[in-house]
């Protein structure tokens, strides 16, 4: 094989190499907004709406009673109390319900929180509609407050039969830094 030979092979070889490097890195980027359409659509992971839901219930389905338990947690960096008033309640599909959390600032500086919530089964998660609730904004603490926070939600009608508890939970994180990086 001659050397010119062997240069165009070496760069055919570098070209399809960089071809595969660039559609490797579009394919990654799309693949977030991509799952998030797909989780958005299918409720998949979990994942609930980012939203407060503009319409009630059509009806409340009074023959039927699920459990919805809440799960709260603290991200990284978060010290103060983060918890719900209930760890459980027993609603009907279509009845609207309060539940209030709690969340504690113990550092001697304000800090801004926002709380990301999630569904157990994550089929539950396009049933589950929230007409208020603090994940919808950041929250700002002050130094040494505590702080009521408020959800109210609602079962659709909908809810498949075979689902009787759902898990709801909340991981709160500090985003004061991020919120203080993008202000200025």
């Amino acid at each position: 094989m001659s050397e010119h030979n062997l240069q165009q092979r070496n760069q055919r070889t570098l070209r399809k190499l960089l071809i595969w490097a660039v559609a490797m890195f579009g394919f990654a980027f799309a693949m977030v907004p991509f799952y998030d359409v797909i989780c958005d659509i299918t409720g998949l992971n979990g994942k609930t709406s980012t939203t407060a839901s503009t319409e009630g219930p059509s009806q409340v389905v009074e023959d039927r009673t699920v459990t919805v338990e809440f799960i709260t947690q603290r991200g990284e960096g978060v010290n103060g109390d983060f918890t719900s008033a209930t760890r459980r309640v027993e609603v009907h599909p279509g009845e609207i319900t309060l539940v209030n959390f709690f969340a504690s600032n113990p550092k001697s500086s304000d800090i801004i929180t926002q709380s990301i919530p999630s569904v157990s089964p994550g089929e539950a998660a396009r049933y589950l509609h929230k007409t208020q609730c603090f994940c919808f904004d950041q929250q700002s603490l002050a130094a040494g407050e505590r702080k009521e926070m408020p959800m109210i939600f609602y079962l659709d009608p909908e809810l498949p039969r075979h689902i009787n508890t759902l898990t709801l939970s909340y991981t709160i994180f500090d985003v004061t830094d991020r919120v203080a990086a993008t202000n200025n």
